[in-house]
């Protein structure tokens, strides 16, 4: 997989709508970079954007961003609440795919020389970045803001690592570093109260708060009760409202849901109520549907629904959209990072892909429409098991049954991701008999292709077979312990799995026939002759079952 990195620098100007984007019009000048997100906050008077690419051109776009910063921004007259010590304040890189943490250090390295040098602005690295870990933590840089910056650059101790040691009244300092994946979020209280809003955001924080105790008193640090978290209060005059704003350094080890209802707690605790939270840039998927189930499972309800109701869980518990809309496709970064081509047929309506299936064009042909009959199969049983999670008299039932429609979840997803890919894979083989072939070298090119094409079309109806074979289980279950009323339904269900089963089973034979590979076209066609009949068996068992207990 080819390097990705994302960057996500802060710029000192959250109202000039103008002026913002003139920055991220040198972001979007740079091929190879996709800016993702651009979220300006006019209290903060802070933007913050978001970009991905290769590593050296997500470089190039944030020092055009950086300069052209520096240009428009002028720190002397800046005023916002978050704390901040230059027209670029910080501009971390965070590793995304097929690159190491050291390797994204050591790009971010290459920016803070290039700004350094070039722009001839005072650069500290920091997080991954910076080899001095006395001074690699952000708020210890970033100590006394702007306003203290003359004074502290002129100390041997805060020499900049890139860039003169002089203070630029303009433009100010700009950290560079790398780190993980951050999220920044803030949660809203119903008071005014700055004060009242840092001893919540003290309670919850890793550092705590300091206190003096003892005779003669001292300063004791009384750690706070989250890890991995930074937190501040403050006023919201934009919105009339005190905040915690935190930075979730580590969602593996304080996910968001955590961060929120230890806020709530600790808020209640001082007669403060939250209101609802915000995030502030993107944030991953999976961070959403740990929330969306976290609250399902408080309500001792079934977690096995779709992602797109766990997301909407996750949004309405939080409040996510409080003091602006919440979008996902605008927010999850994994939702700005996905090829919509990718899912072309999956997201028509049931309407538009008949109409097309009827067309004269080959594809989607049965492997697609195999795919799909099995995630309908699955969907069945996903509902069984959700109905019976929340039947009458069986409330004690509510966990078991929301592992199984989970798993039901699962293998729909699953094989909705087939129905795009069989029809790709059939298009590979298209497009690879349609190279040309008019040299030794060409011809020997397009066999090739003509190959890896076949045995991709081997390989994934072979994965819609097991992954609707898989979900039969399920079926069998839902058959056997879910509700009774919905026993029917689990019927359907087994007959669309086997359909699924054996059509994908036709279309790893017929491409079989044209796969030279003898040894990967026998094997293939053994693993789903065995599938196959599985399939069949289980249908016949789930069947039996229905029909006993429908009865007439």
């Amino acid at each position: 997989m080819d390097p990705i990195i994302e960057c996500v620098p802060n710029f000192s100007e959250g109202n000039n709508t103008e002026l913002i984007r003139q920055i991220t019009d040198q972001i979007e000048g740079v091929a190879g970079v996709r800016l993702l997100n651009v979220d300006p906050g006019k209290a903060t008077n802070r933007t913050v954007v978001t970009l991905v690419g290769a590593p050296a051109a997500v470089i190039e776009a944030a020092f055009r961003a950086i300069k052209r910063a520096g240009e428009l921004i002028d720190m002397s007259m800046h005023k916002g609440e978050h704390p901040r010590m230059g027209a670029t304040d910080v501009c971390p890189l965070i590793p995304i795919a097929g690159i190491s943490m050291e390797e994204t250090a050591e790009w971010a390295k290459r920016l803070a020389q290039r700004v350094g040098s070039e722009l001839k602005l005072p650069v500290y690295l920091y997080e991954a970045a910076q080899p001095d870990k006395s001074r690699s933590n952000l708020s210890v840089i970033r100590a006394g803001e702007y306003e203290g910056l003359e004074t502290k650059i002129r100390q041997p101790a805060w020499k900049p690592d890139y860039g003169p040691a002089e203070f630029d009244a303009k433009r100010g300092a700009t950290v560079i570093g790398a780190r993980d994946f951050l999220v920044a979020y803030n949660v809203n209280l119903n008071t005014t109260s700055t004060r009242r809003a840092n001893a919540v955001a003290f309670d919850v924080r890793e550092a705590g708060r300091v206190r003096r105790e003892g005779n003669p008193p001292v300063n004791v640090s009384v750690p706070g009760r989250l890890k991995a978290v930074k937190a501040i209060g403050w006023y919201i005059e934009e919105y009339g409202i005190a905040q915690i704003s935190m930075n979730l350094t580590n969602i593996q080890i304080t996910p968001v849901h955590i961060a929120f209802d230890e806020v709530c707690r600790s808020a209640a605790e001082r007669g403060l109520r939250v209101t609802g939270s915000e995030l502030v840039g993107l944030i991953p998927l999976r961070a959403m549907l740990d929330a969306g189930k976290y609250f399902l499972q408080k309500q001792q309800r079934s977690i096995g629904v779709s992602e797109k109701e766990l997301i909407r869980m996750a949004v309405l518990s939080m409040g996510l959209d409080e003091l602006a809309p919440f979008n996902p496709e605008e927010r999850i970064i994994e939702y700005l990072l996905r090829d919509k081509a990718d899912s072309r047929l999956v997201r028509m309506s049931l309407e538009d892909f008949a109409d097309l299936t009827a067309s004269e064009s080959p594809a989607p042909g049965g492997g697609s429409i195999s795919a799909y009959v099995g995630a309908l199969g699955a969907s069945l049983g996903a509902m069984v098991a959700n109905l019976s999670s929340h039947k009458k008299g069986w409330d004690d039932r509510w966990a078991e049954f929301g592992d199984w429609a989970a798993r039901g979840q699962q293998a729909k997803d699953e094989l909705l991701k087939w129905v795009d890919a069989d029809t790709r894979a059939f298009n590979r083989i298209m497009a690879a008999f349609a190279l040309p072939k008019a040299t030794p070298a060409e011809s020997a090119a397009r066999s090739s292709a003509i190959q890896e094409a076949t045995k991709e079309a081997m390989t994934v109806p072979l994965r819609v077979m097991q992954s609707a074979y898989a979900s039969m289980e399920l079926i069998r279950a839902m058959a056997e312990t879910g509700s009774p009323n919905s026993v029917s339904d689990a019927g359907v269900g087994a007959l669309c799995a086997r359909t699924a089963v054996m059509g994908a089973y036709m279309n790893v034979r017929i491409n079989a026939a044209g796969c030279e590979d003898k040894e990967f076209a026998a094997s293939t066609l053994a693993k789903g002759r065995e599938i196959e009949n599985k399939a069949i068996a289980m249908e016949t068992e789930i069947l039996r079952i229905v029909n006993e207990k429908i009865g007439v």
